[in-house]
Parts: C-alpha cells; structure tokens; sequence
C-alpha cells in the first residue's frame, strides 16, 4: 500500500523525541511505525514546529496540504491518505472531489478534544462538511467513537484504533528499591521507608482531577501514602491551594513540568499510577497515553471509568477502574496496595506484560494498515509481525 501521511504535529529537525509533548510523540512514533512495515510505502506532508508555534502555522500548513495531497493523489502515487488528527482531515471537504475521482480513500485519526472542541463554527459548519468527505474516522477510544456520532458521524464510517506506546523507551526496573533512591535523588527529596508513592502526569487542567484527589483522596489516606504529580497548567493554583488547606505540603509534591530522564525515574521510582479524571463539558480524555508509558514502567493504575480512559485500563491485568468522583473507591484500591506489597509486586509485573503485549506501535500500526486496507480494493496482505 502507498500510504499518504498528514500531520501538523511533527517536532522541528533534529529535536530529540524525548523532549516533546504527547501528541507529537504519538504522530511521530506511529509514523516510525507505519514506515518499518514491509507492506505500506510511506510518504507525507508534515509541519514540523515546536508545539509553542503550531497554532500559528497550521493554517499555512493547511493550504499547503491541500496543494501537495492533490498534486501526489492526481499524479497516482497514494493509495490512501491518513490524517493524524481532525485538524489536518479539514482538508478532506475541499479535497473531496480530486480523491472521490481518482479512488482514493481518505481516513483520520480522532483524538477526543479535536471532535468536542466547543466552537460553534467548528461543531456546526466544519465538521459536518468534513465527515461527509471524509471515507473513515478511526478514533483512539469507543468514547471518542461516540462523540463522533453524537456529532453526526455515520457508525459505517467508525472504527476505534488505540493509541500505541514505544516498548523500547519504558521499561520496569530491576530494582524498585533502588530506583526509588534514584527518584529521590534527582528530585532533591525524601521519602519514608515504608512509604507508598503514588503518581501522576499530565497537563494540569481541570478534566484531568488532580486538584480533586488532593482535596478529596488523600486526606483519606494514611500518612506513609505520598502523591508527586509532574506537569504544569492552569490549575496549578488550585493544586497548590488543595495542598495547603488540607495540610499536604509533606505528602504532595508538585515536580512542574520534568525533563525525560527524571519522568523516567518518577515511573520507575514509584508504586502505583494515579488517573483521577472528572467530567468537564466540552472537554475529554480521549485516550491516555500517560497510563501505557506508566504501566509499561510497572505501574499498575487507579483511574476513573470515565471516557477514554476505560479502553487503556483492562481490570486486573494493568490497572483497576473506579467511579469518577469516588473518593471513598480511589482510597480502598490504594490502601489494598498499601496493605498488600507482595499484591503490588505481582500487579506490577501483569502490568508491565499486559501493556507490551497490546500496546506496541507494532501491533498498532497493524491495525490501522487493516482499516486502510478495507477502504481500498487490495487484496489483505500477510500480517507483519509487531
């Protein structure tokens, strides 16, 4: 298959993947991905800025994808045309006419806030348009599947494709003892002998419900139990204000945004995984890569049942689900863990198994050459092992 790529998210030349942020890490590592196949010969349109600056750039980006996908499609050398995201498939609804002539389907990646943006135009003019250009959406969640209907989306043209995660970049370690120490030490902390040590990174908005587990989970916990979250936003306050009125400045450190290497010891150094996401309108998690690169590293997760996070989490083999806002569930699940270490032990390791077995951009990447491959009129090709 000649597969044509989209993306607006590719990181500047020569930036180290290690330092950019989660969606350029997911269009980079996918597109990686798609081009280790024997079976897919891949080409592309790509922005490639840093994140600072892809707001300002993708609306050039965009009227230089709609000349180069229509210059390639009418010189016939695509088969299919796969767009990262909902931004870049705007392009698909002026595109429609050159690509319906020449056979050539069109599909997206849908991440979740790129179909609930809560514009008017977006919702009510752009995205009908582009639906009905589009020949498939390929979400990374049933909830961003649904979503997609809600908003008028046939389900003929739906089939979820998750996120992956690169099985080479997290690992768990040897040594959780040792490991804890070096989190310690890079991170100019303590941490008690028996302490558990839970953990959370993201972008620190209000869906993602950290300032809730602060103020409602951890007063619930035993003192040995300690929560260090790594990431940045505008809820910042609101952590810092939850923090101090209940007492927490021992047991809840606030790390910022973190360079890889100390992420990577904040994973390994830690003992369960903390996803405490809340319903906001008009925003959603769409998928949750955090949650594979932290079970990945031996995290077993405690998360809400909430949206797309309910496809990353398979109960007892990576993680456990909890009612969003259940601030008695979260603490139970996390004094079991407290209570139980050999318990941990083993969840630990089921984690990490589970995660690599069904994660990999190998097996993802297969996925989506699947989905591609029924919008044209190949015959299937033998499967490329992940």
């Amino acid at each position: 298959m000649r597969l044509l790529y989209v993306s607006h998210s590719f990181p500047p030349p020569g930036r180290p993947l290690k330092n950019v942020g989660g969606m350029q890490r997911v269009a980079t590592e996918l597109h990686a991905a798609l081009r280790a196949r024997s079976d897919v010969t891949l080409d592309d349109v790509l922005l490639r800025t840093s994140w600072r600056w892809t707001h300002l750039k993708t609306l050039p980006f965009l009227a230089k994808v709609y000349r180069q996908v229509k210059r390639r499609v009418e010189a016939g050398a695509a088969d299919a045309v796969l767009f990262s995201s909902m931004v870049t498939a705007s392009t698909a609804w002026p595109l429609r006419s050159t690509l319906s002539e020449a056979g050539v389907p069109m599909a997206t990646i849908a991440h979740g806030r790129d179909v609930t943006l809560p514009v008017w135009p977006y919702q009510r003019l752009l995205l009908p348009r582009v639906f009905g250009a589009l020949d498939a959406v390929l979400p990374v969640s049933r909830a961003t599947g649904q979503a997609l209907r809600e908003r008028g989306l046939p389900e003929r043209k739906v089939r979820v494709v998750p996120n992956g995660v690169d099985t080479e970049r997290f690992a768990p370690p040897r040594n959780r003892t040792a490991a804890r120490r070096a989190l310690t030490s890079a991170a100019d902390a303590s941490l008690p002998d028996d302490a558990l040590l839970l953990c959370s990174v993201g972008r620190q908005v209000e869906r993602k419900g950290f300032a809730w587990f602060v103020r409602r989970v951890m007063p619930r916990l035993p003192g040995n139990v300690h929560y260090w979250l790594a990431g940045d936003g505008p809820e910042a306050d609101a952590l810092r204000d939850a923090v101090d009125q209940h007492d927490l400045t021992g047991r809840v450190r606030l790390l910022g945004r973190v360079p890889e290497a100390l992420l990577q010891r904040l994973y390994r150094g830690s003992d369960l995984f903390v996803m405490p996401n809340v319903p906001v309108q008009g925003d959603m998690e769409g998928f949750g890569v955090v949650m594979l690169e932290a079970s990945l590293s031996g995290l077993p997760v405690v998360a809400a049942r909430l949206e797309g996070i309910r496809d990353v989490i398979a109960e007892g083999e990576n993680g456990h689900l909890v009612e969003s806002g259940d601030a008695g569930a979260f603490a139970d699940r996390i004094r079991q863990y407290r209570d139980d270490r050999a318990e941990l032990r083993e969840a630990a390791q089921r984690a990490a198994r589970y995660t690599r077995r069904t994660f990999s951009w190998g097996a993802v990447a297969g996925e989506y050459v699947e989905a591609l491959r029924a919008l044209t009129a190949e015959e299937p090709a033998v499967p490329v092992p992940a």
